[in-house]
């Protein structure tokens, strides 16, 4: 990509000016991007713009800033289409994060497809929020919830799905890349599998859109989710992808203002889509604060990207292989920049707690990913996790913190 900005760690981190802060008296050592990555100069400026110059509701008012607010509100609706190789931004639904867009599909486009006995197929590695909506759906209607096993490493056991698959199966469901793990799901290969059965399939996108291209035409996706705060951009955003006629079959899931074309009191007709599902004032700064993180992401050669996060990913892992008594939980061969790990006779949260003392910033729980826990025999791990603006030196200061808190608890 010539016109890619030069993928340089060093100014990048310079665009994060979180990383400049120390806390307890350390450098700020940031392994927590799974969660909620960090903002850079470019998001954080572009919001507050928004405030400053252009605040006003959107759609519909005549006035000069309502015509800017919309204009920037349906630019970052065009930034993402682009950027997710959609047909049309009229397939993205600004949803306030990866959770409300699978609760959309659950309700709008499963729940008036589901008869009792029929099933909704998953994988043991998936976020409660890919798993609780359809567990509230089987509840409703009497459909089954049925679960791909994997393996220990981590990984799918692709052997087993074709065997889960049946005229029942009403909808897949599947994470692209594990949040607890790190793995990286061989999605174009379940969808090709599901569509023999003609079986839709939502993709819970939250973890791989910020680390690597993501074409939804050629995974060949029904649905596609995605939280703007993983992808440097601000929380309470996010998008739902699907094909327009997809969303046009789908009846609205929440009433109210700009979903509809006409309200009496005897009957109100919908707006076209995506407007049908976007009820309400939005949250327009978030918009646009998402579409300033789709410019920022789409100005470096993401194979670049995709190279520097692995590298320090690989670092990381080797060296956290030699701490004695360390346990790396997911060790798939396709894996993303997560590491879950467990120290003999530490307990995750004490483990965190010390490692903050040494500035450094990881999770520590069960990271909202139960069932994955429960799979490796463990109440809670470690994880640390890797962002653009992540580098070996980073590394290095976890390592000697790890060995120092090993000595506390020998």
């Amino acid at each position: 990509m010539s016109s890619a900005r030069i993928f340089d760690v060093g100014s990048i981190r310079e665009d994060f000016p979180i990383l400049c802060r120390e806390v307890h008296g350390k450098p700020l050592v940031y392994f927590d991007t799974a969660s909620s990555a960090q903002r850079p100069l470019q998001v954080i400026g572009a919001v507050d713009d928004f405030y400053r110059r252009h605040n006003a509701n959107v759609h519909r008012g005549v006035h000069s800033l309502s015509q800017e607010a919309t204009d920037l509100y349906e630019g970052a609706r065009g930034k993402l289409a682009r950027f997710i190789n959609a047909n049309s931004e009229r397939e993205i639904v600004f949803t306030r994060g990866t959770t409300e867009a699978v609760n959309l599909v659950a309700q709008s486009f499963l729940r008036p497809r589901l008869q009792p006995g029929d099933e909704i197929l998953v994988s043991h590695m998936e976020h409660h929020a890919n798993i609780v909506p359809w567990q509230m759906l089987c509840e409703q209607t009497g459909a089954v919830l049925k679960v791909i096993p994997i393996n220990n490493r981590g990984e799918l056991e692709m052997e087993a799905l074709p065997g889960l698959l049946s005229e029942r199966v009403k909808l897949l469901g599947l994470v692209h890349i594990s949040n607890a793990l790190g793995t990286i799901n061989p999605v174009a290969e379940v969808c090709r599998l599901a569509k023999s059965w003609d079986i839709p399939v939502l993709i819970d996108g939250a973890q791989a859109i910020p680390h690597g291209p993501v074409d939804v035409q050629a995974l060949g996706c029904d649905f596609y989710c995605l939280s703007g705060h993983k992808m440097y951009g601000p929380t309470g955003i996010g998008a739902l992808w699907a094909r327009e006629a997809t969303l046009e079959a789908m009846p609205p899931w929440q009433g109210g203002g700009e979903m509809i074309l006409k309200v009496t009191f005897e009957q109100s007709t919908w707006n076209d889509v995506p407007a049908k599902f976007e009820a309400g004032t939005p949250h327009i700064a978030g918009a646009v604060g998402l579409g300033a993180a789709v410019d920022y992401l789409s100005s470096f050669d993401p194979v670049e990207m995709v190279s520097h996060e692995k590298q320090v990913l690989d670092y990381a892992t080797g060296k956290l292989e030699e701490i004695d008594g360390l346990r790396i939980i997911g060790t798939a061969g396709n894996k993303a920049g997560v590491i879950s790990f467990i120290i003999d006779d530490i307990h995750p949260h004490d483990l965190g707690t010390v490692i903050d003392h040494h500035g450094i910033a990881l999770r520590t729980g069960h990271h909202c990913a139960m069932p994955v826990m429960q799979f490796f025999g463990v109440p809670a791990t470690a994880r640390v996790s890797f962002g653009l603006y992540n580098t070996r030196q980073e590394v290095d200061a976890l390592i000697e913190a790890l060995h120092s808190t090993r000595g506390m608890f020998a």
